[in-house]
């Protein structure tokens, strides 16, 4: 047996010696996409005992964006023909005019970036042109488009700007504590947003909700024996937080991060797709940055967020539905033609499902016909 699958074992058997004595099905929630997906792709559904239920919540950065925010993006490239930069997973997500793919493919610019810079780098190379950075995700990316629009100012760039989209992880662990329905036992907290903020941002949970809370890391021994701790934790009727990602994870976190979001960015109230608007949940531009915000420089208005017809990817990211109670769910809407973002994401849910889990045993071929379905 190699190491590391003597290591699974292990994590496994301590699991499961956990759930023998639990005397109640018990639930966690992950918030990180990278969790989410890694679990399907190791198959940790299929392991874990019948009373230990992992759940996905709003960790897919694209996902939780409002679509209010993509028909934004959507009128920049089409109405103001700006140059509209962004990560690959944004170009499919569907707004009310289409997606960003299919903008481009009326003739908008839409420029694949694989660094807020490379945008920075666009904007310079060509000052006749108005270029936007579609800056989406949480604490993790966040820092790049601080500094993109730092290193722009200090450019005197007046053609760039970003159209910022980020959301804050904390805001909405607390919206979901607070849910009346979602009685959870305890929190795998994400990996890569606790590189930045640092384990000791989530003591509230632990000491105000009595909630166990455990980060972990991405490989199958590692999310088991997280969700052995949170078990053991949950049974003995204990909450503590555990840091098991030491390695990149420190108490205080990126002190140097931290300090770059808050020179550029100040905490809004912001729509995430849903749960609705949660107070102090984004970041925005600081006054002395409006410059480069894209919203006011192209005085932009924010329209309804609406999900498309049918689609229940803001059930799913609350954990309030899985993918196969979605009627859509591949028949009508796949990775290859997406009606939610749940399923354009690679962090996504309902793409997660889709590859590892495939159809329900009894699915209903629905049909999808100018965004309503039959």
């Amino acid at each position: 047996m190699s190491p590391s699958r003597a290591r699974t074992e292990r994590a496994l058997a301590r699991l499961r010696a956990a759930s023998d004595k639990a005397d109640r099905p018990l639930k966690f929630m992950e918030v990180c996409g990278t969790h989410t997906m890694a679990a399907f792709r190791l198959g940790l559904p299929s392991l874990l005992p019948e009373n230990i239920e992992l759940l996905s919540g709003p960790g897919c950065p694209v996902c939780v964006t409002a679509q209010g925010d993509i028909d934004m993006l959507i009128a920049l490239a089409m109405d103001h023909q700006a140059t509209v930069c962004t990560y690959g997973d944004m170009l499919r997500v569907p707004g009310k005019r289409g997606s960003l793919a299919k903008a481009r493919a009326r003739g908008a610019d839409l420029r694949v970036v694989y660094s807020s810079l490379d945008a920075v780098k666009l904007a310079a190379s060509e000052p006749e042109r108005q270029v936007v950075f579609a800056a989406v995700g949480f604490e993790t990316t966040a820092p790049a488009s601080a500094a993109a629009v730092e290193h722009a100012r200090r450019m005197g760039l007046d053609n760039f700007s970003v159209l910022t989209s980020h959301k804050l992880v904390m805001p909405a662990l607390d919206a979901l504590v607070a849910s009346p329905t979602l009685a959870l036992d305890g929190f795998l907290l994400p990996g890569h947003v606790s590189v930045i903020l640092g384990s000791e941002i989530y003591r509230p949970l632990v000491e105000g909700e009595g909630l166990p809370c455990v980060i972990g890391g991405f490989e199958e021994a590692l999310m088991l024996v997280a969700l052995a701790e949170l078990a053991e934790q949950a049974i003995d009727g204990r909450a503590e937080l555990v840091n098991l990602y030491p390695e990149a994870v420190r108490p205080m976190g990126n002190r140097t991060a931290q300090a770059l979001l808050e020179r550029v960015f100040e905490p809004a109230d912001v729509p995430w797709r849903g749960l609705g608007t949660i107070p102090q949940s984004g970041l925005v531009l600081r006054e002395e940055y409006a410059a480069f915000d894209a919203q006011r420089r192209f005085q932009l208005r924010r329209a309804e967020d609406r999900e498309p017809a049918g689609c229940i990817c803001g059930e799913v990211i609350t954990a309030a539905a899985t993918p196969h109670d979605c009627r859509l769910f591949g028949t009508v809407c796949t990775p290859i033609q997406p009606i939610g973002p749940c399923m354009v994401s690679s962090e996504g849910t309902c793409q997660a499902w889709f590859k590892y889990r495939g159809m329900p045993e009894t699915a209903t071929v629905a049909t999808y016909e100018i965004g309503v379905p039959a």
